[in-house]
């Protein structure tokens, strides 16, 4: 395809099931509708990550859509990703900025800066993965390790609707309520509705936790004075870098963990495209890379692609470009409206718990569909010993400190796959 130039497909491919390729798109509207559930889908990390680190979220919402943009350009459109804040970079700025973790980081320049050296790090080795060629990736990430390291991506995942967005029983059981309601949706409709899945289960979710709360008064009610009080039209805190040699030398490596990120991501998308996209993955860092440094020179944090919205594209098999192009430019403008942020705010968290175990389900499930579909051979022990301990180093979010820079479970589990089949691998 002719950048930005989609084949259009007719609406009656939603009601027979069909997928949208990247190069396809549907209708506008159906797009434009389509582009509104990912920017809801991705909202909730993207806002809570600048929260945890005493950042704006409005900054972040603002660069989300910024950095999608960036990314979209420097793929060519090729890419079906959606940028959003990254949690990997919580314990390294806290760290260097000693940040006490309530109200406005103080310290947020250097932060900033050392945002900025990982971005740089991050784009220099997209540069080199650009100029060697992906050889290697096939060489050292056959299928028994990158749908181990695809599926630790969901299930590393698991632990923060389960643990952090329920406070009480009466939130679990809406937590159940809501991911029924999003199976009810995928599994009894049709057409547009059954594509917009997580949108419409969240909607119904939240109008029935409004009734047993507001209504009935069982548990914590929605408070609307938020979204009432929130001006339509506002801007962000922007902020400016200082660059401190102690914070870049912090921060900078975890560059190594976005790396891993976007690869076990682009694996994921191609397994579910079913086109190589390998080819792209030199330019998938350096448009994060690049997205990394513009978010961080204005006060945002460090970017990266996001499993939510991998997870809403196993969902819907829409993996149009076109979509996450106009989610980018939808979560552009909504970062200069506060009333949106308070919208998506008055969302209740368990309801948000509920649906983010759907999509983090939905892509550890993505990582099992790569051996399937590769037929990978589980009586060999080398692949059954390097799926089995990658999955628990990531589900168990395994850490290996290097000084100051500690490498969590995604990374670990990636880095750890890796290595491990090439030792396994070794022919005797």
């Amino acid at each position: 395809m002719g950048f930005m130039n989609w084949r259009a497909k007719s609406a009656d491919v939603l009601q027979q099931g069909g997928v949208i390729a990247p190069d396809e798109r549907l209708p506008w509207p159906q797009t434009a509708v389509m582009g509104v559930q990912h920017v809801i889908a991705m909202f909730g990390a993207t806002v809570l990550a600048p929260i945890l680190m005493g950042f704006d979220p409005n900054v972040a919402i603002l660069m989300s859509g910024v950095g999608t943009l960036i990314f979209f350009l420097i793929t060519g459109g090729k890419v079906p990703s959606y940028l959003g804040s990254s949690f990997a970079f919580i314990g390294v700025v806290i760290a260097a900025t000693g940040y006490a973790g309530q109200g406005p980081n103080a310290n947020i320049a250097v932060a900033l800066g050392g945002i900025i050296a990982c971005g740089l790090l991050y784009t220099l080795i997209g540069a080199l993965v650009q100029a060697v060629g992906t050889g290697w990736i096939e060489r050292f990430m056959p299928p028994v390790v990158t749908g181990s390291v695809v599926a630790v991506i969901g299930l590393n995942l698991a632990g923060i609707p389960i643990k952090n967005m329920a406070a009480s029983n009466f939130d679990s059981w809406m937590q159940v309520v809501t991911f029924v309601s999003v199976g009810l949706v995928a599994v009894l409709t049709r057409g547009m509705v059954q594509r917009l899945l997580i949108l419409v289960g969240l909607i119904v979710a939240s109008i029935i936790y409004a009734v047993l709360t507001n209504g009935m008064g069982l548990g914590k009610p929605i408070d609307f004075s938020i979204l009432a009080n929130a001006a339509w039209v506002g801007m962000p805190n922007f902020a400016a870098p200082v660059f401190d040699g102690n914070a870049m030398l912090l921060i900078a490596p975890v560059a190594i963990i976005l790396v891993a990120e976007n690869l076990g991501h682009i694996k994921a998308v191609t397994a579910m495209t079913g086109r190589d996209l390998d080819r792209y993955m030199g330019r998938a860092f350096i448009g994060d890379g690049v997205a990394t440094m513009v978010s961080g020179g204005v006060g945002g944090t460090g970017v990266t692609t996001y499993a939510e919205n991998i997870g809403v594209m196993a969902a819907t098999k829409i993996y149009s470009t076109a979509v996450f192009f106009l989610a980018g430019v939808f979560a552009l403008v909504l970062g200069f409206s506060p009333k949106f942020g308070a919208l998506i705010q008055t969302i209740p968290l368990p309801v948000m718990g509920g649906v983010s175990i759907v999509v983090f389900g939905l892509i550890a499930v993505a990582g099992a569909k790569i051996w399937v579909d590769n037929k990978v051979d589980f009586s060999q022990n080398k692949n059954l010993i390097v799926a089995a301990i990658t999955l628990i180093l990531g589900t168990g979010d395994f850490t290996l400190k290097f000084g100051q820079f500690a490498l969590g479970g995604i990374g670990t589990a990636t880095f750890g796959a890796i290595l491990l089949y090439a030792l396994l691998n070794r022919k005797g």
